[in-house]
């Protein structure tokens, strides 16, 4: 599986590089998302701006990054702009439980708000 991952200093960025993310391709991922789990991530965006496709696996895949960032930080899934993937999502119904917004820019504006309202939680406790 073709995909790129850029760190910067609030999130991470993992753009899969593949049309389908499907069976073939979805293993590979969760296992990119666990070792970043495993690195610290805290905040971790999802781009799927080139995939135009996406089966019950690798709908799987996103739902297992979601679990694995419910207890580190952020997780938001952004690009769902293909008619096929947006089909997913609705008949699916992850929509009710995954943060999807539509651009990259705004993914990091709303993780940089998670991290104050975070903040602002630690020093009221």
């Amino acid at each position: 599986m073709k995909f790129s991952i850029d760190k910067q200093e609030r999130y991470t960025l993992i753009q899969p590089q593949e049309e389908n993310l499907n069976s073939a391709v979805a293993p590979q991922l969760k296992s990119e998302f666990v070792i970043l789990a495993n690195e610290g991530i805290t905040n971790l965006i999802l781009d799927l701006s080139e995939v135009h496709y996406v089966d019950s696996s690798g709908l799987s895949a996103i739902l297992t990054a979601r679990r694995l960032w419910s207890g580190l930080g952020t997780f938001v899934v952004t690009g769902v702009d293909h008619p096929a993937v947006k089909r997913l999502v609705e008949i699916s119904k992850v929509d009710s439980v995954l943060t999807i917004l539509p651009t990259v820019s705004e993914s990091s504006d709303f993780i940089m708000m998670e991290e104050l309202q975070r903040d602002l939680q630690g020093e009221s406790e």
